[in-house]
């Protein structure tokens, strides 16, 4: 089984607060609980007029407290503008990742899958492999993308890359932890049959898992690994 001395230091990067926890939640709980350390990039947040003050003080919260929940080490707030960085310039968002990934130093990135739906998830795919780059000694040696339920799954088929994950993560022992963290984003879960469910999130575990002969697991998305 994979463990924090395989990952190493890890940085999950998140387009918008939540799909850290879709995409790795269990991996990140169960990274943690093993005594790794693990970091989560935020990279935007809500702008007024669409986001009120209060709005977006109470999903930070959310976040901190389902962090807390998961055992993150700390998270790194990039502030850019939410589904509005195709507007942004795209060397401002290649210099934030940049900036923080030769700050931490991670072995390990994970990052969202390039084929979602969402622009901002496609954008900070390719500024996550810019800064990734193996131009010196330190650099990210595995890089792994996830899946993010109503992003990953609603792509277009044979339009945009399909999300075939050759990686599973067995989170049989955190899923329950996924769960909650989830459940503490208050203002992102949904009723079942809503994809983002509680439900719909174990569903999918569940699903991952009898794929590796296991209770539950994570999947991704192999892009790069240097053994």
């Amino acid at each position: 089984m994979t463990g924090p001395r395989t990952f190493g230091r890890v940085l999950v990067i998140a387009p918008h607060p939540d799909d850290e926890v879709l995409g790795c939640g269990g991996t990140i709980a169960r990274i943690a609980a093993e005594g790794g350390r693990v970091d989560v990039a935020v990279v935007t947040r809500g702008q007024p007029p669409a986001y009120t003050p209060e709005m977006i003080a109470g999903v930070r919260g959310e976040a901190e407290a389902a962090h807390g929940r998961l055992g993150v080490t700390q998270t790194h707030w990039l502030d850019q503008p939410a589904a509005q960085l195709a507007e942004t310039p795209h060397s401002q968002l290649n210099a934030a990742l940049g900036d923080l990934v030769r700050e931490l130093s991670p072995d390990t990135l994970f990052i969202p899958f390039v084929g979602d739906m969402h622009l901002d998830h496609q954008l900070i795919f390719l500024s996550a492999l810019v800064a990734a780059r193996p131009h010196q000694a330190a650099y990210p040696r595995s890089i792994l993308a996830y899946e993010t339920m109503s992003e990953t799954n609603w792509n277009a088929p044979y339009v945009t890359p399909g999300f075939v994950p050759q990686v599973f993560v067995d989170i049989s022992g955190t899923l329950d932890a996924k769960l909650e963290a989830m459940s503490l984003f208050a203002s992102q879960v949904r009723a079942f049959p809503h994809e983002r469910s509680l439900e719909a999130l174990r569903a999918l575990a569940i699903l991952r898992g009898t794929t590796v002969h296991r209770p539950a697991a994570e999947a991704f998305v192999l892009v790069r690994d240097v053994i």
